[in-house]
Order: structure tokens, then sequence, then C-alpha cells
């Protein structure tokens, strides 16, 4: 691999990683309610998973996904259904009117336990990323080379790449912390975010390719 095809898929990697969706939302999300120090946890839950279904995926996964389509069916709408639960629990949290009490709310269920779990279970719930792996990591590869040297200098570039896109939508949500000490708007956001989880879960359940 030149160094032509590495700026390439730092190119592609960066536009990737850029777009919005269930990862983003929920880092962002957490670092509001939270603060983004908190929601470095869910980063590293986050990176966890993708890095974990990438290497899963130069293993041979996304050709057996491929081969055996109920099983990636039977995935994805499990990850739809977790998604699904996310949002529904987000519309449905009771926020306190009193601007202490959420405060206590929140760092009752601010454990770094809890949300690196969530950040991990919401990164692993949409299969199609081994896909997206086993089809865009490939093109990158030179084949007259050896194989693993390249894969994990392509897979730490995209980690980094994502850390870094993770970092900016943490702080975004961070800005909107304040806002967030009303109730109103606390309730508004939940319902907002939660939302949006139910519409990923809807894409995820009822999009195939």
């Amino acid at each position: 691999m030149n160094l032509h095809t590495w700026w390439l898929f730092v190119a592609m990697a960066f536009v990737v990683s850029a777009t919005p969706g269930p990862n983003m939302l929920l880092v962002m999300s957490h670092s509001a309610r939270f603060g983004w120090r908190s929601a470095i946890a869910t980063m590293c839950g986050c990176m966890t998973a993708l890095l974990a279904m990438m290497c899963i995926s130069a293993a041979g996964m996304g050709a057996l996904l491929q081969a055996f389509p109920t099983v990636f069916d039977a995935m994805r709408l499990a990850g739809a259904a977790y998604l699904a639960y996310l949002g529904v629990q987000g519309w449905r949290t009771q926020v306190a009117d009193a601007v202490d009490g959420a405060a206590q709310a929140a760092r009752e269920t601010a454990e770094p336990q809890h949300l690196y779990r969530q950040g991990l279970l919401v990164a692993a719930s949409n299969p199609k990323a081994i896909l997206f792996a086993a089809a865009f990591f490939p093109q990158f590869l030179d084949p007259s080379a050896a194989k693993l040297p390249q894969f994990s200098i392509l897979l730490a570039t995209f980690a980094v790449i994502e850390v870094s896109w993770y970092l900016v939508y943490a702080l975004s949500g961070h800005k909107l912390s304040h806002y967030l000490r009303q109730a109103r708007v606390m309730r508004v956001f939940n319902r907002v975010t939660g939302g949006v989880f139910i519409g990923f879960a809807a894409l995820m359940a009822t999009v195939r390719e």
C-alpha cells in the first residue's frame, strides 16, 4: 500500500465517520447529559465493538453473513430492537422539575460501566458494519504485499479518525448541557434523541441493502 492509497483511505474514512449515526448520536447525547468526560466511556464502548467487528470481518465473517442471509437478518433485527428499546427508554425518561433533582438523576445513571456497555451494544447492534468492512478495506490493500500489516495500518487509521469525530460530537453535545439544566428543555431533548433512535431502528429493520 503506497502513500497515495493511504491518503485516499483517510479521505474516504473521514467522510464515512463524519456521517451522523447511532454511535455519534449516543456519544453526543451522553456528553450533553453527563458531561464530555463521562462520554469517554461511551466512546470506548463504541470503539471496542467497531474494532472487534472489523477484525471479525477480516477473519471472514462478512462472507459468512452474505452466504447465510437468515443469520444476518436475525442479527439486524436484534440490533434494531435494541435501538428501538433505547429510543423508547429515552422518550419515557422522567425528568425532575427541579434542576438539582435532574442533576442527581443524571449522576445516578452516569456510571462509566453503564455508559461503556451502552456504547458497546449500540455499535454492535448494526451487523452491516461487518459487511461494510469486508467491502471497504480490501479496496485499499495491495494484493502483492502482506495483508496483516496493511490491515493493521488501515484499522489504526480508521480508529484515530473515528475517535476524532466522537470528540467533535461530544464537544457539540457538551455545549448543549447549559440549556439542558431546564427540565423542559431536557424533556424535549430526550424525546428528540429517543425519536431519532427509533428512526434508526426502523431503517435498520426495513432496509436490507
